[in-house]
This record gives C-alpha cells, structure tokens and sequence, in this order.
C-alpha cells in the first residue's frame, strides 16, 4: 500500500508540504530499485535497502558520502579492524548481527585500518578493535576492545536513542524482499493491520477533524510504534491543529516583540511552515534553541524535530537544518 498524501483541506496552505511528500516519494523509490541492483547503504540513504546493505566496507575515498552523509539519515557506527586482529575476528561478526538485529536503526561501515591508515590518525586510534559512531556528522567514541554483548547492546539502543531524540534520525527502511526476490504488483498487496485505522485518519482530516485524525494516528503508533505512515500523519495533523485556532497577525507581532520567548517563536514556526515558508520555519526555531536553555530550549528543539517529521527525512532543507542543529547543540 502507497503512502497516502496528507489532506490539503482546512483553513491553512499546505501546498509545499504536498509537494515536499512527493518529491520523498519519488526519492524512496529511487534508491530502493538502486537497492535491488546491488547498492550500498551509502548509495540509498533513508530509503528501502535490504538486509545486507546495513554492514558494508568503507574507504577513505569513499567516507564523505559513504559515512558523513549518511549519517544525517541514520547513525553509523565504525568498526576499526585489521585482518591480524584476533579480538577483532570475534567483535566484528558481534557487532554485524547486532546491526542486522537493529533492523535499519543503525549501520555499520567497516574500517580496515591497514589499507586506510589515514583514517586511523584522524580518529586518534592507538589499538583495535575501536568503535566509534558518527550521528549528523558528529563522532562520537563509543568503546576499545572487546565488550560483552550485553554491553554492545546496551551501546547500540543508546545511540539509537540519541540520534532519534536530538536529531530525529529513524533510521533506514529495511525490505528483505529486496535480496533479490520479485516485488509484488501494487494492486495484489493485501490490506495491512491499520489500513482502516490510517483511511480513518485520512477521512478525519478531509473532514477537517484534526483532533479525530490525531487520535487515530496515535492509535496506531501505540501498537505499532514504527509506522512510518502514522509518525507523518500525526505531525500534519498536530501541526493543523496547532494552528487552526491561531490569528495570525497576533502570533507574528508577538514573535517579533519577544524574539527570545520559547511559545511565540513556536507558534510563528508552525504558521511558516503551514504557509510554506519551510526554511523561515527551520531557521527560526534553531535560532531559538540557540538563545534559550533547559527545559526551553529542550521544547523548541522537540518542536523542531515535530517540523521535520512533517516535510519528510530524504528533504535537503531538513537535512540542513539538521546540520544546523546539531552546531547549536554542541
């Protein structure tokens, strides 16, 4: 079943957000046929890639696209290994079943230190096995040697974690039916578990009912927390509601008079945004982040986050406002 596009009805102008959806679209489905014929993770970022494009080599040519770029769609943790390493012979199969287990939450890009010696100096590296993870562009070190598997577990969900609370990182969509096998027509997909749930969403939002359509979103997501399909719904339905209500020339004088409070910078993103105005919206809350702290600053960064879900991970403006973000934040 298709993604569906979201409602344009209401009192507000979605139109750059429809058209946002269906450039993703278009771009899902680039890189799941590129993954079908044998692309690498680092050739399908954010889309359908199968099982065996989680763990993949990297090389110093190839560790800006390979490795940077990809991490501001989902984290990718380096594996440092040599073919000489004995502790490495039994961490690296470790951490390619744990990645595999993770299913798209994290990747793995293996190192070889002898045939990349450069990269060994840049991340600092005196012994191996070393793993370190890259999130948005930031290293991060996680550990050196060889750790329990609990511990690696343990490593892993924390990352995950990080990445999805402070940049908004879902990861890659994981199809095992992309190894090679057929991909069945459109029309012979049978109905999924919350296909009446989601047209249910769908009807609400024609219906102008955005209280009933975020209901219905977060139905789904109490049982099926991953749902690609209700994670978008929900926030253009929570942003529709949000600004329903509002009168727009009050929320932009007081945006304008209190530039460093928390709910009026908010409340003027979501009207940017609901008018098409992505990267006024985007620039506007990592301002704010910027000149605010603690609990503030931890609401506009959420809110932020909300924003991205709605115009969609593969979009070029998110990914820069990602990397904007994350310079705010460290």
């Amino acid at each position: 079943m298709q993604p569906r596009n979201m409602s344009m009805s209401g009192v507000v102008d979605l139109a750059a957000v429809k058209a946002a959806g269906e450039a993703k679209a278009k771009a899902e489905q680039a890189r799941a046929d590129a993954a079908r014929q044998g692309g690498g993770a680092g050739s399908a970022p954010g889309g359908a890639v199968p099982p065996s494009a989680l763990v993949f080599d990297v090389t110093e040519a190839g560790f800006e696209s390979d490795v940077i770029q990809l991490s501001n769609e989902v984290p990718v943790v380096l594996d440092f290994w040599a073919e000489w390493c004995e502790p490495c012979k039994q961490l690296s199969p470790l951490l390619e079943r744990l990645t595999v287990e993770a299913n798209g939450r994290v990747v793995l890009a293996k190192v070889d230190v002898e045939a990349n010696q450069t990269l060994m100096q840049q991340f600092g590296i005196q012994g191996i096995p070393a793993v370190f993870a890259v999130v948005a562009g930031q290293v991060l070190p996680l550990f050196q040697g060889l750790a329990p598997e609990q511990q690696i577990r343990e490593t892993l969900a924390q990352l995950v974690q990080v990445a999805e609370e402070r940049f908004g990182l879902i990861g890659l969509q994981v199809d095992p039916g992309a190894e090679g096998a057929p991909v069945a027509a459109e029309d012979s997909v049978p109905a999924g578990p919350y296909d009446a749930l989601l047209e249910a969403a769908v009807g609400a939002l024609d219906a102008g009912d955005f209280a009933g359509a975020v209901r219905a979103y977060q139905d789904v997501l109490a049982q099926d927390p991953t749902n690609t399909e209700a994670k978008l719904g929900l926030a253009q339905a929570a942003l529709l509601t949000r600004v329903g209500g509002m009168d727009p020339q009050a929320v932009r004088t007081a945006a304008a008079e209190n530039p460093k409070d928390p709910a009026a910078q908010m409340d003027a993103a979501d009207l940017d945004l609901a008018g098409g105005h992505v990267d006024d919206a985007f620039g506007r809350l990592v301002d704010t982040v910027r000149v605010t702290f603690g609990d503030d600053r931890d609401a506009v960064r959420v809110r932020l986050l909300e924003l991205f879900e709605v115009i969609g991970a593969d979009d070029p403006r998110v990914s820069a406002a990602r990397t904007a973000l994350a310079r705010v934040l460290f």
